[in-house]
C-alpha cells in the first residue's frame, strides 16, 4: 500500500486531532501544573532571630540582610500564612531576593504558625497555637514584639507584609495600634471580600461552652470542608467574634471599617494563577471601596502577579520586585505620608 493511499482524509483529520489534544495538554499541563519554589543559595548575611510577646510567647524568625553598603533605611516585616511557617521555601526565596533589592526582609512566625504547635507554658499548662489551636486575635502581640525588634535592629520605618491568613493579622495590628513605625501594609493575597457564610449556630454555641469548661483546646470538626477540616474551640469562637469593621476591612459593606483608621500605603496583589484566593476583580472592588471611605491610606497601589500560585512558587523575585518598587515609588520617593 502507498502512503498516499494510506493517508486518507479521515486518517489525517484523526491525526490533526490527536496532536492537537497533546498540544492543549501540554500547554494546560505547563499553565496549571503544581510549581515549587526556585530554592537559591543565599547572596548575603541569614540570621535565625527570635521574639518574645508581652504575654511571653516567644516565636522565632529569618533576617535577610542586604550586601554591606545597599541597605535601604525600611524593614519588610512577612508574616506567613495559615498552617505554615517563617521558613516555608517561598518566604525564604522573597526574603532572600528583597534582600538583593537593598530591603532588609524578616519572615516571621507568630503563635498561629504551623497546624499545630506548643507555643508556651503557663502555670503548668501547655499554651497550644497553630491553624487548630492558636487565637487569631492573640497575633497583634506577636506583631509588636516583631516591630520593637525591627526597631532594636535600628529600623524606624517598617513595612507589614501580610500573606493570606497573615493579612489578617496585619490589618488588625495597624486599625487597633496604628502604629507610627508601620509605613506601609502589604496585602498578599489577602482576603478582599467578606465571607457571606452565617456562623453555624450548633457549633458555635458548643465552642462556647467548651470555652466556658474550660475545653477550649477541644477540637471541633467542621462539616463539609477540606481546609480546615478541625478547629479548637477557642479559635472557632475567637473567628466568631471577630469585629465586622475588621472582618469587612475595606467597609465593601460595612459602616467605619477598618481601614479608616490606616493612615499609611497599602500595596495589594494576587498572583494570576489562585482565581479561588483573589483576582483583578478583587483589587478593583478593594480600590473603589477604599475610595468610598471618609479616611484612609494615603495611597492604595494594586497588581497582579503573573503566573503565580498562592504560594508564588518560581515567581518569588517578581514578589520581591513588586514590593521593591512599590516600596522605592510610595515610600521612599516623599509620596507617603
Amino acid at each position: 500500500m502507498h502512503l498516499r493511499d494510506w493517508m486518507t482524509p479521515r486518517r489525517l483529520a484523526a491525526i490533526a486531532a490527536a496532536l492537537a489534544l497533546v498540544t492543549t495538554t501540554v500547554l494546560l499541563w505547563l499553565r496549571f501544573a503544581p510549581r515549587t519554589a526556585r530554592v537559591t543559595a543565599a547572596k548575603s548575611p541569614e540570621e535565625l532571630v527570635y521574639v518574645r510577646s508581652d504575654d511571653d510567647i516567644v516565636n522565632g524568625g529569618a533576617l535577610f540582610a542586604p550586601p554591606i553598603g545597599s541597605a535601604k533605611p525600611i524593614a519588610v516585616l512577612w508574616i506567613h500564612g495559615w498552617g505554615v511557617n517563617f521558613y516555608a521555601p517561598a518566604y525564604v526565596m522573597i526574603g532572600r531576593a528583597l534582600a538583593e533589592r537593598g530591603y532588609t526582609c524578616i519572615t516571621a512566625n507568630t503563635r498561629m504558625h504551623d497546624i499545630g504547635t506548643v507555643a508556651g507554658r503557663r502555670w503548668g499548662r501547655r499554651i497550644r497555637g497553630g491553624g487548630y489551636w492558636g487565637v487569631p486575635s492573640h497575633e497583634v502581640r506577636d506583631l509588636a514584639a516583631w516591630v520593637d525588634f525591627a526597631q532594636g535592629r535600628g529600623f524606624e520605618r517598617i513595612v507589614l507584609a501580610g500573606h493570606s491568613a497573615g493579612w489578617a493579622a496585619v490589618r488588625a495590628y495597624q486599625a487597633e495600634r496604628q502604629d507610627p513605625r508601620v509605613v506601609g501594609l502589604v496585602l498578599a493575597s489577602g482576603a478582599v471580600r467578606v465571607d457571606d457564610a452565617p456562623t453555624d449556630p450548633e457549633l458555635l454555641a458548643q465552642a462556647t461552652r467548651l470555652v466556658a469548661d474550660g475545653r477550649g483546646d477541644d477540637l471541633l470538626r467542621l462539616p463539609n470542608r477540606s481546609f480546615p477540616s478541625f478547629v479548637s474551640a477557642a479559635t472557632f469562637l475567637d473567628i466568631a467574634n471577630t469585629p465586622p469593621e475588621l472582618k469587612d476591612f475595606f467597609g465593601v459593606r460595612t459602616p467605619n471599617p477598618g481601614v479608616t483608621r490606616v493612615r499609611c500605603p497599602i500595596l495589594a496583589f494576587f498572583g494570576t494563577r489562585e482565581p479561588d484566593i483573589g483576582t483583578e476583580a478583587d483589587l478593583r472592588l478593594l480600590e473603589s471601596s477604599t475610595r468610598r471611605q471618609p479616611s484612609g491610606p494615603s495611597r492604595v497601589s494594586t497588581t497582579m502577579i503573573r503566573d503565580a500560585d498562592h504560594m508564588y512558587a518560581g515567581e518569588e523575585a517578581q514578589v520581591a520586585q513588586t514590593i521593591a518598587d512599590w516600596a522605592n515609588a510610595a515610600l521612599l520617593s516623599g509620596a507617603a505620608e
